[in-house]
């Protein structure tokens, strides 16, 4: 069965289509800036070329209909049509406490995440596009979900309860949820093989840090607290999403501005973070860029970003009572040198030691600590696609 797995970001949509009888891939690509100046399809057929399109992007559903294309293109696809695939493996970021597992997309499923846009508003519309989008195109082709919050179901209540009236979690399942649930799995089974120890013998502590961003603790293979929370607002600074905050800074904003309802919450969403700080971007690019020009608020911004991940770190080694590996993944952990120094940098009484030769690499599997720390530094990209379409085909097999 040949699997299609779209993962849509808030700024970014990846993409493959694999053949799981073998889990072999066929193709990738990656979809960047969506919705911002200089938007590009990078498309490769495994054992050819990369071809890259640059063309503009509104919003993911243009994205989803670049995709379609590639896969179906008669020098770079690797399907004929649609028919071939056998099923859609969709991330989905949040379905409040609906779901705890992938299922199978129907019309109820498609009203449950629906219903939970206002916990997710920058990824449930783009999951939500990409969903009908190929529901369309392949209308008889299973569609799954499979949804960034699983993994984080075995952290324990003093880690998911928000100090805050009891019944609003029984009334309206006010918790914390946590995010990237797929890459911080992936990413931890990946560590385990890399460092020969089985995972539940090991303390990790995993980054996931991209546009959007969160950081994991994770004892014995399970996951005990992470940095997003009932929405992807919580945790850390992101691209444009403001991260921790005084909660009283919300109404405050909203009586000086004398803003309408809703606006505070699209600031706190899609002009904060990195964005917000800088007046640049939310693309760690043009920051760094801006600094090589001597913009001291895109530094600032860079230096706000690298002290909440150093912050996180810190909890969690207090938390786990000790970390065996930190790993960097995603768009600015896999690729960004820069920011993995800025982050690691004087934190060797925590026993983290980046050697800044082995640092000079962008998305490779390997170690980029120094032989003496006590505590590994792990590079490892990403695979969230892999886990998607596993469940995918589990699901779509046992429809037949």
């Amino acid at each position: 069965m040949k699997v299609l797995v779209i993962n849509c970001g808030s700024s970014s949509l990846k993409y493959q289509v694999l053949d799981m009888t073998n889990e072999m891939l066929l193709a990738k690509g990656l979809v960047e800036r969506i919705g911002m100046e200089g938007s590009v399809i990078t498309h490769e057929k495994i054992g050819m070329d990369k071809f890259k399109l640059v063309t503009p992007m509104e919003d993911h559903k243009d994205a989803i209909e670049q995709v379609l294309m590639a896969v179906q293109d008669k020098n770079h696809g690797v399907v004929a049509s649609m028919n071939e695939i056998g099923a859609v493996g969709h991330r989905v970021v949040h379905a409040g406490e609906k779901y705890a597992e992938s299922v199978l997309i129907t019309e109820e499923v498609i009203k449950a995440l629906e219903e939970c846009i206002e916990l997710a508003p920058l990824h449930n519309p783009p999951n939500l596009l990409g969903i009908a989008a190929c529901r369309q195109l392949m209308p008889n082709t299973p569609m799954i979900a499979v949804f960034d919050t699983a993994f984080h179901q075995t952290m324990p209540p003093e880690s998911y309860i928000y100090a805050i009236p009891y019944e609003y979690y029984t009334k309206h399942g006010i918790r914390r949820y946590g995010f990237h649930g797929t890459s911080h799995k992936y990413v931890a089974q990946r560590a385990s093989a890399m460092l020969n120890i089985n995972l539940d013998e090991l303390k990790l502590i995993t980054c996931h840090l991209g546009n959007g961003a969160s950081v994991s603790a994770i004892k014995r293979g399970k996951c005990i607290d992470t940095s997003m929370g009932f929405t992807p607002l919580e945790g850390l600074v992101m691209g444009t999403r403001s991260g921790d905050i005084d909660p009283a800074i919300v109404t405050y904003i909203r009586e000086k501005e004398n803003l309408p309802q809703g606006v505070a919450n699209e600031i706190l969403n899609k002009k904060s973070g990195v964005l917000g700080i800088s007046g640049v971007s939310s693309d760690f690019r043009d920051l760094e860029a801006a600094v090589e020009d001597g913009n001291e608020r895109a530094m600032l911004a860079l230096q706000v970003f690298a002290h909440k991940v150093r912050f996180y770190i810190g909890a969690y080694i207090a938390e786990m009572n000790g970390c065996d590996a930190i790993v960097f993944t995603a768009g600015v952990g896999e690729n960004d040198v820069m920011m993995r120094e800025l982050i690691c940098n004087n934190l060797g009484n925590l026993g983290i030691k980046l050697d800044p030769i082995k640092n000079k690499v962008r998305g490779k599997e390997t170690i980029i600590s120094m032989e003496d720390a006590k505590v590994k530094l792990l590079l490892i990209p990403t695979n969230e696609e892999l886990m998607i379409a596993r469940d995918a085909y589990s699901i779509a097999s046992r429809l037949k």
